[in-house]
């Protein structure tokens, strides 16, 4: 295991990147969240559900995923894939194989997905790393530190395309401090503000200085009446297929199976008062963020790695 200050080749941004396809109307975004809940860790400040899925909801959980791959298949226009699961996929030999097999898709332009690293990394030999992504949290008090930064050690090794963060609680501070100091430059350590949480503004600067990008996550963005790539260039889709414009507007745009979102496809501004959470305010076309994060909008790796 190389230690994480080596920087083997990073896959630099193609050309096919988010940032420039979503102007054309050809290429689709999609957001992907399955029937899938269950989480090996049982992190306190994550606001999302924890249960653990029955042997049935599992191999429906499955089913969901291969019948979306299948479809992502058939499809002649560019598509990229973000995988949202409430639980955590990589655990599961079905998310695995979605990613290699998405990855080596022509026409896909990246397969990502957001994951807390705990599954043998083994899996990423049989992708495409031009495509593949991971959008990697460390979870304090879930996993040693040690063995995390082993994992981004060897993705680093692999030469796998991430990006790292963690969530901005107080008591995370000392150990993100670390783990900036660990990692290579060129790789980016995101910063979530902590949900429900405000800031000081010394606070905020100490965050800041691991995080350049931190203020856009510090206040929720106002965002009614702005206008949104989603409804447009990308879209949220659930288990059976349902779309949505985005994960956090409830309104249905069609389905994804029978065609009928298609027609509903066009730009839109947002109808929510606030946008707090980056996979939806990344989309707000005012803040600017797809040339910020040109070429690695869904994994969150800026356009500029060393930001610092």
């Amino acid at each position: 295991m190389p230690h994480p200050h080596t920087s083997p080749p990073h896959h630099a941004p193609t050309d096919r990147s988010e940032a420039h396809q979503d102007a054309s109307g050809e290429h689709l975004t999609i957001l992907y969240r399955g029937p899938l809940a269950s989480c090996d860790y049982d992190c306190p400040y994550c606001p999302f559900a924890k249960r653990r899925d029955t042997p049935e909801q599992l191999r429906a959980d499955r089913a969901a995923l291969e019948r979306f791959v299948t479809w992502v298949s058939q499809q002649t226009h560019p598509v990229s894939v973000l995988f949202t699961p409430w639980g955590e996929g990589l655990v599961r030999s079905w998310y695995r194989r979605a990613l290699v097999a998405l990855s080596h898709m022509p026409h896909v332009e990246r397969a990502a997905i957001q994951t807390n690293l705990s599954h043998r990394l083994g899996w990423t030999a049989d992708a495409d790393l031009s495509r593949l992504a991971l959008w990697s949290t460390y979870h304090p008090g879930q996993v040693p530190y040690e063995r995390f930064l082993e994992r981004c050690g060897e993705l680093l090794q692999r030469g796998v395309r991430f990006s790292v963060g963690i969530v901005g609680m107080p008591e995370h501070l000392d150990v993100a401090r670390r783990l900036r100091a660990a990692l290579p430059a060129h790789v980016y350590l995101w910063v979530n503000a902590a949900e429900g949480r405000s800031y000081t503004d010394d606070e905020a600067a100490a965050w800041t200085e691991l995080d350049p990008l931190f203020s856009y996550s510090r206040h929720p963005h106002r965002s009614r009446g702005l206008p949104c790539r989603t409804g447009h260039s990308v879209i949220s889709v659930d288990g059976d297929g349902t779309v949505r414009r985005c994960h956090f507007v409830p309104a249905v745009l069609g389905n994804l199976y029978d065609g009928t979102f298609r027609a509903a496809l066009r730009p839109r501004p947002c109808p929510l008062d606030i946008c707090d959470c980056h996979i939806g305010y990344v989309h707000l076309q005012p803040l600017g963020l797809y040339d910020v994060f040109a070429g690695g909008v869904l994994e969150r790796i800026p356009l500029f790695r060393d930001l610092r």
